[in-house]
């Protein structure tokens, strides 16, 4: 059974609601009485933020009565991923160990969302600290692909994939450390989108490995992707590593195509390892563009082989870095060891074991054993010597090439369990998209159709840094062909 739904665009439901051709507590509603009739079946949601959002859309109403123009997202329904901070509101990261905590304060992106008119529908289930590639890792219980209950949306961001794709929310928002985003819109078949390191602001975005995260969109379109991104992104001050310019323009130059563009595949990401359904679905890609006038040739980045080894050093050691807050005296879930009470090294232990899940222990032990003395150089140290290699290589390729194209997952989306016991077999799924990650760059994945077993599958295409508006044009190329 697939719960698989394609509404209104965004960009078509902000502007009936500026213009006054439709309300947006009546949008809303129709979006709510979707999560509510299958909601239970998915679960996307970890809280469904009802009369909130009843609220905001009545606002934006009556902005609109008053002859005021509520913004660029006026009335659209978003889903947030459950790590971004929004004041007041229960914010847990799908861990026991965030238990009851409410920001005092709201991340950047949820704050100039707002101010575009949006309206918040829920806070999304995610693996556990965004550790994950199924979304299987949270705490409260899977999410499901609305296309087929009984395979992942993939992961981490796999509740904010799953809303769009049910169509509880026409947009979403997610963070992508080594794929989270584009991943999970690839085996649900949306647009998912990881902007250049620094373009959208990370304040308020709860840190799992700060040098590789960012905050990126899901739609059902390459122009609401776009639009989202273009509300989203812009310096801000309260982030050290914000880049100091303001939003670019991006959905002007959608139209503009693909004509005289130089494309290359990455061979070490297009061959061994990708499934042959989901490698025919990437040269339908190669097809399209070349249709609409690009040039297409293969191209060798050779360091990407070492992309997963490089990644599953550095983003443990920096999780490792990051988790060690919680430590159950300031905030969220304490556990007091039986008849100690007094000892805080005891009380820490017991609350770490008793809120972090496996996988979120796993990687800790890694990052603290990668930075640990005698063992730097050897492992933390080589995998940044790879990092730096990486960059220097993709540089290389875009001397030749404007755009890289590869396949976004490995697979189309796989069955509960199948991946679980082998934690490498599952950190294989982030392969084409982890070298993004590691150099900063912009990628986005974008539907290519349906593999043989009939589920979504994604291509993405990368660029060098800060050149969304051109990957966006050739997203849309491709969007087209379908």
């Amino acid at each position: 059974m697939s719960l698989a739904v394609s509404g209104p665009t965004a960009s078509a439901i902000a502007h009936g609601v500026r213009t006054g051709e439709r309300r947006a507590v009546e949008v809303l509603e129709e979006h709510l009485a979707r999560v509510s009739a299958h909601e239970g079946d998915i679960h996307a949601f970890n809280l469904v933020l009802t009369e909130q959002a009843r609220a905001q859309a009545a606002a934006v109403d009556d902005a609109v009565a008053a002859g005021h123009d509520p913004g660029p997202l006026a009335g659209v329904p978003i889903a947030l991923k459950d790590n971004l901070c929004t004041r007041g509101i229960p914010t847990t990261c799908s861990s026991k160990i965030l238990e009851g905590w409410r920001p005092p304060y709201s991340a950047t992106v949820v704050e100039r969302m707002a101010a575009a008119g949006a309206v918040f529908v829920g806070k999304t289930n995610l693996d556990e600290f965004a550790m994950g590639s199924s979304t299987e890792n949270s705490a409260f219980g899977p999410s499901h692909n609305p296309h087929d209950l009984t395979r992942v949306p993939g992961g981490s961001s796999g509740g904010s994939a799953a809303a769009v794709t049910a169509g509880f929310a026409a947009l979403g928002v997610g963070s992508d450390t080594g794929g989270s985003i584009r991943q999970p819109a690839a085996l649900c078949g949306v647009v998912g989108m990881k902007p250049t390191y620094g373009l959208v602001s990370r304040y308020g975005l709860i840190a799992f490995a700060s040098s590789l995260d960012q905050i990126g969109p899901f739609a059902h379109t390459v122009e609401d992707a776009a639009l989202l991104l273009e509300v989203m992104a812009g310096h801000d001050p309260l982030d050290s590593t914000s880049i100091p310019s303001p939003s670019p323009g991006l959905r002007a130059s959608l139209g503009q195509g693909v004509k005289g563009l130089r494309v290359g595949i990455i061979e070490e990401l297009s061959g061994e390892g990708i499934a042959a359904d989901v490698a025919r679905r990437t040269v339908f890609a190669a097809e399209a563009l070349a249709a609409a006038g690009a040039k297409i040739d293969t191209v060798s980045v050779p360091a990407t082989r070492f992309g997963l080894s490089a990644y599953y050093l550095i983003a443990p050691a920096e999780c490792s870095s990051n988790l060690a807050r919680y430590d159950g005296v300031r905030y969220g879930l304490r556990v007091t060891p039986e008849g100690n009470d007094t000892n805080i090294a005891d009380m820490m232990a017991a609350t770490r074991a008793a809120g972090f899940g496996p996988e979120v222990r796993r990687r800790i032990m890694l990052g603290t054993y990668a930075l640990s003395a005698g063992y730097y150089d050897a492992y933390y140290g080589q995998a940044q010597r790879l990092r730096t290699l990486i960059i220097a290589q993709f540089a290389s390729a875009y001397e030749r090439f404007d755009v890289l194209l590869t396949p976004t997952a490995p697979t189309t989306a796989f069955a509960f369990g199948a991946k679980t016991a082998d934690p490498m077999t599952m950190y294989l799924n982030d392969v084409c998209t982890i070298p993004s990650n590691l150099a900063g760059h912009p990628a986005i994945s974008v539907p290519v159709g349906v593999g043989d077993d009939g589920l979504p599958v994604g291509a993405q295409i990368l660029g060098p840094a800060l050149s969304e508006a051109l990957i966006l044009r050739a997203a849309r190329v491709i969007e087209q062909a379908l």
